[in-house]
């Protein structure tokens, strides 16, 4: 990648009582930074009870301060740094690091060679004798190989050892599994991809998981040889609570990543290596190892932090769809995939709001069958660390006998389910209300409610009923969180201060623009100019008498409709120009999307649509699409770029203005005004929400 084209920079630094250390740190960066381009300098202090804040702030301009106002750990720190950096590059630094001159121009040239996620240098202490920094898998072998040989002898051998103490390993560039944690440029795509760093280890192993993690999404950890960076360190070495909480972390770490089974024997292993160095060893260093095998011997299930409780054992979502056979761009699959990152999650897929029935249901037959076709898959593992289990539902809602037997049906298995994924106290989020009655005895960390939509307005379902589970959920959750600030404002009276406006995010590396040769052959047989939409075609929030007058008035343009309908799609398919191709995978979409010259959002004016939050808004304009819209309280904000009309026939002018001009901004900028909404990003947000104890 040439510089013209990098992400801009940012130094986060992070401080814990470094006072002694951190303008030495600040003061190495100026040669350091020389060449590298414009870079932003941001110390994240946890809470530093000596006066390292008062000497950052006498620094002067050109650094910023974050005051995190809590000691939340190492990982705690950078997530904050790279919160406040959006958009950058990110070079993470112990405070008693020192850059040597023309450092990071060679940690930002390695980060340009393709698949690269991670750049690391070369750590020398102050006397510049080599720093071993480099490391290999975590693996039981290997720990016995340490204990066995010793750490010195055993990272000879590839397959006997973790830290790699070759000399001659360090002299030339190469790709490394993981490395030492205390100098690491992180390029903005990885961070976007990966999200926050896992806060629950507080000190130690959240550079492994993080390392681990990049390399297992196809993130290579490139190790650049001209890159000097001194480190000071040796608080592990010489501290019993650090070197105690490294080893208990080791073995923390493969627990996660491998399961219980594996992590016990991790945990034997570390404490054979504790044993043996602890009994040959002398002075402080056998202190350090015997103190090493009580922690092990008293560790807990997670480190306790000085300022938040223990993290849940996972998160359960009852969402409002069906992993199986819905689109799975919806909010709550999207940010449970990024939570699922850092915690297990079980997505309940949805127990429904009514039984399909002939007359009053669209497609009833076809309903039962795949939802049965869902069910027979009970719990499957799609994803690392996520789980999806489809309940046998008994939508009955419309009795109070009904409702109650539904809600233990339901209930009943998914306590099998946590019980086997070990989710004890997991927080549980609810998008769908019918989940209420089973949700309100299920022992939890926390209830959050995902008020994505005002679901009693769905004409399927009993109003009142509904409306009864919403109450209840918006009065007895612990956290309800918007989409819709217009839906907000309606329920404050409800929410207490309980309520969080939480944007919807869009997976900004899947919805790229696709060339043209690389589109569906369906679509590109469709003539031009394409106007087109994505999604489901429900006729209780589509307006279908609108795209019937979009193909009646535009006979010149092509209508392209991809997405399932509930209803009869014959008054639009007569029609010579539409071209309704039906439900498309969601891993197709964009290469169908970047096919439309406009894109459609025709919403009937309802209350559903008054107040919701489209996402597929946001993955048009991540697409570079031009978009025509009807009005909505959530489109205030994107008045500069979004067409928006207030009737049929301005809806249509808007279209033939839209293809005549190409839209009120171009499309690089479409995509660039929502480069800072990515899923990730609001998964954090979440997560810090329901797991940080408040005051």
């Amino acid at each position: 990648m040439s510089p013209s084209v990098r992400a801009p920079l940012a130094v986060v630094i992070v401080t814990y009582a470094a006072g002694q250390v951190i303008e030495d740190c600040l003061r190495s960066l100026g040669p350091a930074l020389a060449d590298a381009g414009p870079a932003r300098i941001i110390v994240v202090d946890n809470a530093s009870a000596d006066d390292t804040v008062d000497r950052v702030r006498k620094w002067g301009a050109g650094v910023e301060l974050v005051e995190t106002g809590r000691n939340g750990g190492f990982a705690a720190g950078v997530n904050a740094g790279v919160a406040a950096a959006t958009g950058c590059d990110v070079l993470v630094l112990n405070a008693d690091i020192r850059m040597s001159p023309g450092s990071v121009v060679a940690l930002r040239r390695a980060l340009d060679v393709a698949g690269t996620g991670i750049a690391v240098p070369r750590l020398v202490d102050a006397e510049g004798r080599l720093h071993f920094s480099l490391r290999r898998r975590p693996s039981v072998l290997r720990t016995l190989g340490e204990a066995v040989l010793g750490g010195g002898r055993a990272g000879r051998y590839a397959a006997l050892g973790e830290l790699v103490t070759r000399a001659d390993a360090y002299r030339r560039p190469c790709t490394t599994a993981w490395a030492t944690g205390a100098a690491w440029l992180i390029s903005r795509d990885c961070l976007d991809e990966l999200g926050p760093l896992d806060e629950r280890y507080f000190l130690y192993s959240e550079e492994t998981e993080y390392m681990l993690r990049a390399g297992e999404r196809g993130f290579a950890i490139r190790y650049e040889p001209s890159a000097i960076a001194v480190h000071l360190g040796g608080e592990q070495a010489s501290s019993i609570p650090l070197a105690s909480l490294a080893t208990t972390n080791r073995v923390r770490l493969h627990r996660e990543r491998f399961g219980r089974l594996r992590g016990r024997m991790m945990w034997l292993a570390a404490m054979l290596n504790e044993v043996i160095r602890g009994a040959v060893r002398r002075g402080a260093a056998g202190r350090l190892h015997r103190a090493g095998a009580r922690a092990l011997l008293t560790m807990t299930h997670w480190p306790a932090t000085p300022d938040r409780p223990p993290p849940p054992s996972g998160y359960v979502c009852f969402s409002a769809q069906d992993w199986w056979y819905h689109n799975r761009a919806h909010s709550d699959f999207q940010l449970m995939r990024r939570v699922a990152a850092r915690r297990r999650v079980l997505i309940v897929n949805s127990i429904g709001m009514r039984m399909p029935l002939p007359g009053r249901s669209t497609h009833p037959l076809r309903r039962v069958v795949r939802k049965l076709r869902s069910v027979a898959k009970f719990v499957r593992r799609p994803l690392p660390g996520f789980y999806v289990m489809s309940p046998l539902p008994l939508p009955l809602y419309g009795s109070r006998f009904g409702r109650w037997a539904s809600a233990v049906l339901v209930r009943t298995q998914v306590r099998v389910v946590c019980r086997a994924l070990g989710l004890r106290t997991p927080v549980i989020m609810v998008t769908i209300p019918t989940a209420w009655d089973v949700v309100r005895p299920l022992r939890r960390r926390a209830l959050v409610y995902n008020r994505s939509d005002r679901h009693s307005a769905f004409p399927e379902s009993d109003r009142a009923v509904m409306e009864t589970m919403e109450r209840g959920l918006l009065e007895n959750a612990d956290h309800v969180v918007y989409v819709s600030r217009a839906l907000m404002a309606g329920e404050r009276e409800f929410t207490a201060g309980r309520a969080r406006f939480l944007d919807h995010g869009v997976d900004l590396d899947h919805f790229r623009r696709v060339p043209a040769e690389r589109r569906p052959a369906d679509l590109r047989a469709i003539p031009g100019p394409r106007v087109g939409f994505f999604g489901a075609l429900d006729d209780f929030v589509v307006d279908f008498d609108l795209l019937e007058r979009v193909a009646r008035d535009l006979p010149e343009v092509s209508l392209v409709l991809i997405g399932d309908a509930t209803g009869p799609m014959d008054r639009l398919t007569r029609y010579p120009n539409v071209h309704w191709l039906g439900f498309r995978p969601y891993e197709l979409i964009p290469a169908y999307g970047s096919g439309f010259d406009v894109a459609i959002m025709p919403w009937l004016d309802n209350s559903w649509i008054r107040h919701a939050n489209p996402i597929k808004l946001k993955e048009y304009l991540a697409l570079g699409l031009p978009v025509v819209s009807t009005d909505f309280a959530e489109l205030a904000d994107y008045a500069d770029r979004v067409r928006v009309a207030e009737n049929g026939e301005s809806f249509v002018e808007a279209i033939r203005t839209t293809l005549s001009d190409g839209g009120p901004m171009d499309s690089e900028k479409l995509r660039a005004s929502v480069s800072d909404a990515n899923w990730a990003a609001r998964a954090a947000e979440l997560m810090t929400l329901v797991e940080t104890r408040g005051d």
